[in-house]
């Protein structure tokens, strides 16, 4: 990783930002996206170091604009792009017949179309580096949570995006990696948003007992060196896509039960 460009969005917290930690002592020059341009800079300050090899880009993905600028600083910084890390990401929790229509066209210009913005421009520098795509995706990409409509296409998307993206550009060397955590301490259900657009606040789940967001971001950079086409993290993760393909309605009824057990749940 020494020296490559990587840029990687939704880098002020959870996931985002164990893999910006992780580059960052690999010695790679990264670019830190994210709408919070003082987590950030926390960040920068921790590794005052390297601080040459760190730009900070305040971006909101779901704006077409700002993922444009994104790409461009980049490279009028360090003159070209090696990785780009689909991080950023917000998850929704309530059932679609309570669920407000903005809250899940929100999930999707975040997660869906912020990963669409970003890849689309900096493809043609990706190509010339024969460089590398993330899209980091989830197990509700695989399989639909109850409560998590949104949340659950809007990975199921991304998937689908990343696939062809790959297909696509099968023979021109662009490495394409779809990674898909399991449930993980990132944060992401404490800003998750609620039926009505506002964020949930705390998390239903015990936090504790999930993998660390620095396990999580270790695999994704061994799965970047390796080139590889796909993870799946946890062994929970893993026997849900399995189970699913071969017994979907006992899957349905397993999953369903599963995330009726958390606090506040939406649905019985």
């Amino acid at each position: 990783m020494k020296d490559k460009v990587v840029i990687i969005t939704g880098a002020s917290s959870g996931i985002g930002k164990a893999i910006a930690e992780n580059l960052i002592m690999l010695k790679a020059k990264v670019v830190l996206a994210a709408r919070n341009l003082e987590k950030l800079e926390e960040i920068k300050q921790n590794h005052r170091s390297e601080g040459k090899d760190i730009l900070l880009i305040k971006t909101d993905v779901s704006i077409e604009s700002d993922c444009r600028a994104l790409i461009f600083h980049t490279v009028e910084k360090f003159g070209r792009i090696d990785i780009l890390i689909n991080n950023a990401g917000i998850s929704m929790r309530a059932t679609i017949e309570e669920t407000e229509l903005s809250v899940i066209k929100r999930v999707m210009d975040i997660n869906f179309w912020g990963t669409v913005f970003c890849t689309k421009f900096a493809l043609p520098y990706l190509l010339e580096s024969k460089g590398s795509v993330v899209g980091v995706s989830s197990i509700a990409g695989y399989k639909g949570l109850p409560g998590r409509a949104g949340y659950s296409a809007s990975k199921f998307a991304i998937q689908g995006f990343l696939e062809v993206l790959r297909i696509e550009n099968m023979r021109k060397g662009l490495h394409v990696l779809i990674a898909c955590p399991g449930f993980t301490a990132s944060g992401i259900r404490n800003s998750a948003l609620a039926a009505d657009g506002s964020q949930q606040g705390e998390s239903p789940r015990d936090e504790n007992r999930m993998m660390s967001a620095d396990k999580v971001a270790a695999v994704i950079i061994n799965g970047i060196l390796k080139r590889k086409h796909r993870i799946i993290l946890t062994t929970q993760g893993k026997l849900t896509v399995l189970l699913n393909k071969i017994f979907p309605s006992l899957v349905d009824r397993l999953v369903y039960n599963h995330m009726a057990k958390e606090t506040n749940s939406p649905f019985k």
